[in-house]
């Protein structure tokens, strides 16, 4: 096993974060080197100007984002202009720009859900009013569990009646055997 192995890396140092009142320190000098380098370049005198026209075709005004992006590119990158067609740029619209007349695109989920839904409402106002298959079942179920409640109804008050006419026929030969 190397020496220090697991025990002895760098993930357990304390990490150290830079202050922001730093981060501004850095920047206002670079700024201030920056403005000298400027300044500089100015006092110089103009044939060295022209010497330096010479060297990068420039559009006249000095822009630090274009020379940075110069800078930065390397090799080979500097030299072809490489685009990905697929990446989308973000257009930013002003308020002015924006329309709110026109209506907005649905996506195909978010019509498909749209249709799914009113053609639910559209079934069960069909159902209510009885006009599906399922309602016309449903209610000829009713009417067949409503027709054997009347009866079991007529049933158990032809059974109450009977129970009481043999009630009250025992009652008679009761009163009659007591006399």
């Amino acid at each position: 096993m190397p020496k220090g192995g697991k025990k002895g890396g760098h993930k357990g140092r304390v990490r150290t974060y830079t202050s922001p009142e730093e981060i501004d320190a850095q920047m206002k000098a670079e700024k201030e080197r920056k403005k000298q380098e400027q300044e500089a370049e100015g006092e110089e005198g103009a044939a060295q100007n022209d010497m330096a026209e010479e060297k990068l075709p420039a559009s006249g005004s000095e822009d630090s984002d274009d020379e940075n992006s110069q800078r930065r590119r390397a090799g080979v990158e500097g030299l072809i202009e490489i685009e990905n067609p697929n990446r989308v740029a973000q257009k930013s619209k002003k308020v002015t720009q924006i329309e709110l007349d026109e209506p907005k695109q649905l996506s195909r989920r978010e019509r498909e859900e749209i249709e799914k839904q009113k053609a639910k409402e559209r079934y069960m106002k069909m159902h209510l009013a009885g006009k599906t298959d399922q309602a016309k079942a449903d209610l000829a179920r009713l009417a067949i569990i409503r027709k054997q409640r009347e009866d079991a109804a007529k049933k158990k008050e032809e059974e109450k009646k009977a129970k009481e006419a043999a009630a009250a026929a025992a009652r008679g030969i009761n009163s009659l055997s007591l006399k």
